[in-house]
C-alpha cells in the first residue's frame, strides 16, 4: 500500500466519526418546533390583569383567572388590560359660573375596567380612554359646575355638587365598561383678574358686615346705658324714699323725745333748741355777727359766764 492510500484511509476514518447521526438532527428540529409551538401557543395572565382572546378582530374569549392558558398561534391575539384601580387626571379647564366669575377647574377620576370586552369593542386602547374619558368628565364638571355660583362651589354645597358630578360621569362610562370609583376637583383657582375682583367684593362685603356689627354693638350699647340708667333711677329713687321715710321716723322719734323733755324741763328745751340755732347761725366757721352783748340771743352764753 502506497503512501498516498494510507493518507486517504485516514481521512475517510476521520471523517465518518465526526459525521452527526441523522436521528438526533430529526429530534432537535422537534424540540425546536416544540418550543416555538409552544411559546406561540401558551401565555400567562397575572393576577392583576385580565385578558381577551382576539381572532380577526372578534373577541372569543374572557380570562380573568391567572395562570397559564393556550391560544390557537398566528390566528389569535391576546389584548391585556389591568384589573387595579387607575387615575386619569384630563387637563384643567374654566367654567364661568352663573354670578359671571370664572375659575379653572383641575379634576380627577378614579376607575376601574369591569366589562374588557366592551371596553375593547367601544375604546380600545387606554390613550383612547384618556382621550375620551377626560373630555366627559369636563363635560360633566361645565354642566354642573355652569350652574352654580362661586359661593356654592367654595361652601359647603361643594360635596353635593361632586355627588351630581360623580353620577353623571358614572353613567357615561357604563357605557364603555368602565366602573366609575370616585371624581373629585382637585383645585379651583380664579383667573388673576377675576381673583382681583373677588377679593374686593369679600373686602367691600366684610367691610360692611364691620359697619353693621359696629351699628348692632352701638345700638345694643346704648339699649345697656338706658337700662341701667333707668334701673339707677329708680334704686336712687328707691333709696330716697326709704331714706326719707327713715327721716321722717327719726324726726318723729326726736320730736317725741323733745317733746317729753320739754314738758319735764323747759328750760333744757329752751337751751338744746339755742344750741340748734346757734348751729346753724355759725356753721361755716367764718360767720359774722354784730350784736349787743346783752342780746337775748347770747343769753345762755352770758349765763354760763357768771
Amino acid at each position: 500500500m502506497t503512501t498516498a492510500d494510507k493518507v486517504t484511509k485516514k481521512q475517510g476514518a476521520s471523517g465518518s466519526k465526526g459525521k452527526i447521526p441523522l436521528f438526533l438532527l430529526l429530534l432537535a428540529g422537534l424540540l425546536l418546533l416544540g418550543m416555538i409551538a409552544g411559546f406561540l401557543t401558551l401565555f400567562k395572565v397575572h393576577q392583576t390583569t385580565q385578558v381577551l382572546i382576539v381572532r380577526f378582530g372578534e373577541v372569543r374569549r374572557e380570562i380573568f383567572e391567572p395562570g397559564l392558558h393556550v391560544k390557537v398561534p398566528l390566528v389569535d391575539n391576546i389584548v391585556i388590560y389591568d384589573k387595579r384601580t387607575l387615575d386619569l387626571d384630563p387637563p384643567p379647564f374654566e367654567v364661568l359660573l352663573t354670578d359671571k366669575k370664572r375659575i379653572a377647574v383641575d379634576a380627577f377620576a378614579r376607575y376601574r375596567i369591569t366589562n374588557p370586552k366592551l371596553y375593547y369593542q367601544r375604546i380600545g386602547t387606554e390613550a383612547r380612554l384618556r382621550d375620551r374619558f377626560g373630555k366627559n368628565i369636563n363635560a360633566a364638571l361645565q354642566r354642573v359646575i355652569a350652574t352654580v355660583s362661586l359661593d356654592a362651589v367654595l361652601s359647603r354645597q361643594r360635596e353635593s355638587i361632586m355627588n351630581e358630578i360623580r353620577e353623571e360621569v358614572r353613567k357615561s362610562a357604563e357605557s364603555f365598561g368602565v366602573k366609575v370609583i370616585d371624581v373629585r376637583i382637585g383645585r379651583t383657582d380664579l383667573p388673576e383678574d377675576t381673583s382681583q375682583a373677588v377679593f374686593e367684593r369679600m373686602r367691600t362685603e366684610r367691610e360692611r358686615e364691620a359697619r353693621e356689627l359696629r351699628a348692632q354693638g352701638n345700638e345694643s350699647a346704648r339699649k345697656i346705658r338706658a337700662q341701667a340708667d333707668k334701673e339707677k333711677e329708680l334704686i336712687i329713687a328707691d333709696a330716697k324714699k326709704r331714706s326719707d321715710i327713715l327721716r321722717g321716723k327719726g324726726e318723729a322719734s326726736r320730736n317725741r323725745i323733745l317733746g317729753r323733755a320739754f314738758a319735764r324741763d323747759p328750760s333744757f328745751f329752751e337751751f338744746n333748741k339755742s344750741l340748734e340755732v346757734y348751729r346753724q347761725s355759725i356753721k361755716d366757721g367764718d360767720t359774722t355777727l354784730i350784736l349787743s352783748p346783752d342780746s337775748e340771743f347770747f343769753r345762755y352764753f352770758n349765763r354760763s359766764s357768771r
